[in-house]
């Protein structure tokens, strides 16, 4: 090395290393991955670098270019792939890349104009397929995935277009483009889509896939018309994370055992419970993997197909041609299935059906929107169904929601806990059985005493600063045993029946979200967030506004 350079060995946590956008913006992140460094900090008189292989004659000779060129001395901080790789991920900033993109675009634009005063339809289009629209569409959807979100908004605003990314089920400002830029974007999407460019009018449905690190990921695109333009919403469909094993949804062990031993019955109904958003399709295919072998026939009927499942027959409904869910359950039961899907009962003859189908001999998966497990029995009832039939064939109904999880990184016990959560916690808890708390490794004693600890997040960069990483489910699990039968066959009102679901040890879905409050999974918050509707869809962070 010259002396130009000086090795500096020093423990630095690099997760927790924040980039300013005066030190990006001084190498191309081209460069950057090509020799192997990067700048993370700098002063008046020096300049300190990451760097994979300081012994490198070809990342010598570029550091000596770059140290003439800004005229500092700088301070060479070893590092080994997996670190340099964590900086890497913050070093590419899309703001930057989309300020570059618009650029190009500019001076794109400014050659056109020059060319020609009216340009064709055709050299319109062309220009949209051209190198920056497509660079800024490639940030945007790179920005999400390393975002671990699970849809992207895109959404033209009076002054300009607005990108948002939901993580975590919460709704984050992420970027804010040119309005000029926003037509091109969506044509470009819908390009990808395989979808009509000129038809703005009405809404229109498309999916597209790209490679990301080797990596299958789909993209479920819907447009739809509004006050300012087009808006887009794409939903990101991870199939590498998309199917996870039931055991990893946050069941507790006593309902992971029933849920197991159900799903291997010959017949009957199993339901999952919930709003939009809360998890049910994902619960469906991981009970899918569960029972998905060489020895069943599984069919299902999606709207629309989330994941591919090897060895599963999976039909799309199509309202508009008259394939819905009622006429593709009629076809299903020619196809000699053992176990069937169908992806939501939304109407009498679907759920009439499916009874029918769980009744002659086949195992039906389906959901249900409903607020509670325990609503949907009242809730069939009210579509038509006869007491005696939906007694024979219910035989569990999972009601869930899901909760942001306390980042790892950052997380901590509280000091105090307000009075009116301490009750709360005393009077849902106290209500679960001895054997449930025991299981839960949760003390009835402590609880008695208000010796309990609760947790929360501190905010760090690996969770945004917002103290929360990640999410889990919470659950009630209604197992519709003889006594719950009986009382369906008597057309009981829902209370009723949950009274006799609770003397057979059920649990709800805040008293779940309770226990795992006090196992340092996740806050009172949010648990009261998802179970109490005491907030709506929150919107979070506002770069570059």
């Amino acid at each position: 090395m010259t002396e130009e350079f000086e090795i500096v060995k020093e423990n630095i946590n690099w997760d927790n290393t924040e980039l300013k956008k005066d030190v990006t913006s001084l190498i191309p992140f081209e460069s950057v991955k090509k020799y192997g460094f990067a700048p993370f900090r700098q002063d008046d008189e020096s300049i300190d670098l990451v760097v994979i292989d300081p012994e490198d004659i070809n990342t010598q000779n570029a550091l000596g270019f770059f140290s003439r060129k800004i005229n500092k001395k700088l301070r060479i901080f070893p590092v080994n792939e997996d670190e340099f790789r964590v900086l890497l991920k913050k070093y590419k900033n899309p703001e930057m890349e989309i300020e570059k993109a618009l650029e190009s675009l500019e001076e794109k634009s400014k050659e056109e104009e020059k060319k020609t005063s009216i340009l064709k339809k055709r050299e319109k289009f062309s220009i949209i397929r051209e190198a920056p629209v497509s660079k800024m569409v490639e940030v945007i959807l790179k920005n999400a995935i390393d975002g671990k979100a699970s849809d992207i908004h895109i959404e033209p605003t009076e002054e300009k277009v607005r990108v948002r990314y939901r993580v975590d089920g919460i709704l984050y400002n992420s970027l804010f483009l040119p309005k000029k830029v926003g037509p091109a974007i969506i044509s470009r999407i819908k390009i990808l889509s395989n979808l009509k460019i000129d038809e703005k009018r009405k809404p229109q449905d498309g999916r597209f896939r790209i490679e990301d690190l080797g990596n299958l990921i789909d993209f479920r695109v819907s447009t739809f018309p509004i006050s300012h333009g087009e808006k887009v919403v794409m939903r990101i469909l991870d199939k590498s994370s998309g199917l996870i094993k039931l055991e990893e949804l946050g069941m507790k062990k006593q309902d992971l055992e029933l849920v197991t031993r159900t799903i291997q019955e010959p017949y009957g109904i199993i339901l999952v419970t919930g709003p939009t958003g809360s998890g049910k399709s994902t619960t469906l295919y991981s009970i899918l993997r569960m029972i998905n072998n060489e020895g069943v026939n599984i069919v299902t009927l999606e709207d629309p197909i989330e994941y591919m499942v090897e060895g599963v027959s999976q039909s799309q409904v199509r309202p508009e041609i008259d394939y819905t869910f009622a006429s593709g359950l009629r076809s299903i039961l020619r196809q000699d299935p053992d176990i069937i899907m169908v992806g939501e009962i939304r109407d009498t003859e679907t759920a009439e059906l499916a009874i029918h189908a769980a009744l002659t001999g086949h195992l039906v998966l389906s959901t249900l929107h409903t607020n509670t497990s325990v609503g949907a029995i009242p809730r069939l009832l009210d579509m038509g169904i006869q007491s005696f039939l939906l007694a024979s064939s219910l035989k569990m109904v999972i009601g869930q929601r899901l909760v942001r999880k306390i980042c790892s990184n950052c997380k901590y016990a509280k000091e105090e806990i307000s009075e009116g959560v301490g009750t709360m916690i005393k009077k849902e808890l106290l209500k679960v059985s001895d054997e449930v708390l025991k299981k839960s490794q949760i003390d009835k004693e402590d609880i008695k005493r208000g010796n309990f600890k609760i947790f929360a997040g501190k905010g760090c960069s690996k969770c945004m600063k917002t103290g929360m990483k990640g999410r889990i489910g919470i659950f009630e699990i209604l197992n519709v045993e003889d006594s719950i039968s009986r009382i369906i066959n008597k057309k009981s009102d829902e209370s009723e029946i949950e009274k006799v679901a609770l003397e057979n040890g059920f649990t709800s879905m805040k008293q779940d979200g309770i226990i795992k409050v006090l196992q340092g999974l996740t806050t009172i918050e949010e648990v009261q967030r998802v179970t109490e509707d005491e907030s709506e869809e929150e919107v979070i962070g506002a770069k570059g506004e």
